[in-house]
């Protein structure tokens, strides 16, 4: 397991040059492999500065170390009878021996989300709990966060030889499911699963995510390990202070018919405390999910609506079983 099988990708071509120059179809290619092969790479060259990863550590941070009272005031309905969110907020560390906070997009108002009526869409009110100059950072993050998601994305349909146009029918800002997450992992005295393949103790089950991309910063603590499909080993993924993890999901595995595989990953028991910020980058409520949707030829406008693919998604997953 000491064997690094996570390559490294400077994506600084793309982020300044687009897609278009040697470089970036070089760097592009890059993720194509990594994505195909392993379906983890890290990311550096990103544009989102240290200053900004810090500044978000520090509102986790802040947030988990405050009173159970506090966090709570944003906690679904099933942790906090006066609220009326379900899917966005706090969840306690007895769910799954986490505690978790989960933001969608800092730009859907409580009028918007009420007009919309998408049980996914929610307005959560982070004034309840956390302070203004947090509340811009966060919002700050988001936003950097998801334009880098689509600049992955863009990426992918660009290697189908389509218009990264495309992109905007499958990810409209106020509509999107995207979740900027806290995991806090708190002093575990017993592990979450022991694994059913290798005996090993973990701190977070085996499983594969939901969306198009995830987005992670892990701690120098580190812990997440990836699944090598072929020969089913496990490898760490190394902590790099400059760098963002970014895997592939089921959704992108669906678009992709298949190419782009979304990999088992997990966490390993760790006795202290770490803290992991994941940014699950998936489309829009009603994006009309189409395995042709990459592909060159492709002129059908049907498929399964990503919200009934999302919920179908969560059920494996206990802290969203509410």
């Amino acid at each position: 397991m000491t064997k690094n099988i996570i390559p490294t990708i400077n994506i600084s071509s793309i982020i300044k040059e687009g897609f278009s120059s040697p470089r970036s179809i070089k760097t592009v290619n890059k993720i194509k492999n990594a994505c195909v092969k392993i379906g983890f790479f890290q990311i550096i060259g990103h544009g989102i500065k240290q200053k900004n990863i810090k500044n978000i550590c520090g509102v986790g941070n802040k947030f988990f170390h405050s009173s159970e009272i506090n966090k709570k005031k944003l906690s679904p309905k099933k942790w906090n009878s006066k609220n009326k969110n379900i899917y966005r907020g706090y969840f306690p560390n007895d769910v799954n021996g986490k505690e978790g906070l989960d933001i969608g997009d800092l730009k859907v108002t409580k009028k918007y989300a009420n007009s919309t009526k998408n049980q996914y869409i929610e307005y959560l009110n982070l004034n309840k709990s956390i302070d203004k100059k947090s509340i811009k950072i966060l919002s700050n993050y988001f936003d950097e966060i998801f334009l880098l998601g689509e600049t992955l994305f863009k990426g992918v349909i660009k290697l189908y030889g389509k218009d990264i146009n495309n992109s905007k029918k499958a990810f409209s800002r106020l509509k999107t499911l995207s979740t900027l997450r806290f995991n806090y992992y708190p002093s575990q005295t017993r592990p979450v699963e022991i694994s059913k393949q290798d005996g090993v103790a973990l701190g977070c089950e085996t499983h594969v995510d939901s969306g198009i991309f995830t987005i992670l910063y892990q701690d120098k603590k580190g812990g997440l390990q990836v699944q090598n499909r072929k020969n089913k080993k496990w490898y760490n993924v190394p902590f790099n202070k400059k760098a963002l993890v970014v895997n592939t999901g089921r959704a992108l595995e669906y678009l992709s018919n298949g190419k782009f595989k979304a990999t088992n990953h997990r966490v390993l028991w760790n006795k202290t405390k770490r803290m992991s910020i994941p940014f699950f980058f998936e489309p829009s409520y009603d994006f009309k999910m189409n395995k042709f949707f990459l592909n060159k030829t492709a002129t059908k406008n049907n498929g399964l609506i990503y919200e009934k693919f999302l919920n179908k998604s969560l059920k494996k997953f206990v802290e969203y079983q509410r």
